[in-house]
């Protein structure tokens, strides 16, 4: 199973890119609003990293291996919910995807059918049970950032706990600052001192951010 790749990028295609791996030639499907972002996260020869979602499509004849790329395990999370709703494969959800995980996040914790079904192939019945299936656990992936921080400072001792932990480590890898991360943390807790899981500080700090 592959989970990563690491190559140079040879090609853009639409929903798709070309990576040469060790000479080796893959093409990875990647959803529109992932591809707008990928030459951000080139290095100096031109290499991108990609998180893989590998699976198999079958046909009556055969099966086909197929790649889908995401610049983090974050945006590889969602996916990986997002075509838990029924009716939603893998492919139609890569072309579902053309606008920003953070913006779709948000129309589903709001509930915004309108939004969602102006995503290509999702209708207002499809808009409706992505709601229901994943409108309470999407707070982490509102807070998705498009544009890198260049900030890289060290951890400090604020954060305690293994909860707090597991919400900043995801919260750095969504590219906030670590000081910003911290904060939020911090603030989060201090509005909701019971919080007993760190999805559960996610949504809170998600449902903060919303406010401002």
């Amino acid at each position: 199973m592959i989970v990563e790749l690491l190559g140079r990028l040879i090609e853009k295609r639409s929903n798709a890119v070309v990576i040469n791996v060790n000479n080796l030639f893959y093409e990875v499907l990647v959803p529109s609003s992932v591809l707008q972002r990928i030459e951000d996260h080139l290095d100096q020869a031109g290499n991108i990293r990609l998180i893989i979602h590998h699976y198999i499509q079958i046909s009556p004849s055969s099966g086909t291996p197929v790649l889908i790329g995401f610049l983090n395990t974050i945006e590889r999370d969602f996916f990986q919910n997002f075509i838990k709703v029924s009716g939603i494969g893998p492919r139609a959800a890569v072309r579902a995807l053309n606008k920003p995980i953070s913006e779709i996040s948000h129309a589903i914790a709001e509930g915004d059918c309108q939004f969602l079904k102006s995503l290509p192939g999702i209708g207002v019945q499809k808009a409706k049970e992505i709601v229901a299936k994943l409108q309470n656990k999407v707070g982490k992936y509102g807070l998705i950032q498009d544009v890198k921080s260049a900030d890289e400072g060290q951890l400090g001792d604020v954060v305690k706990s293994e909860l707090q932990d597991e919400a900043l480590e995801v919260l750095l890898q969504l590219q906030y600052k670590k000081q910003e991360a911290k904060d939020m943390i911090r603030k989060a807790l201090e509005r909701k001192s019971d919080i007993k899981s760190s999805e559960e500080l996610l949504n809170e700090i998600y449902k903060q951010r919303i406010r401002l």
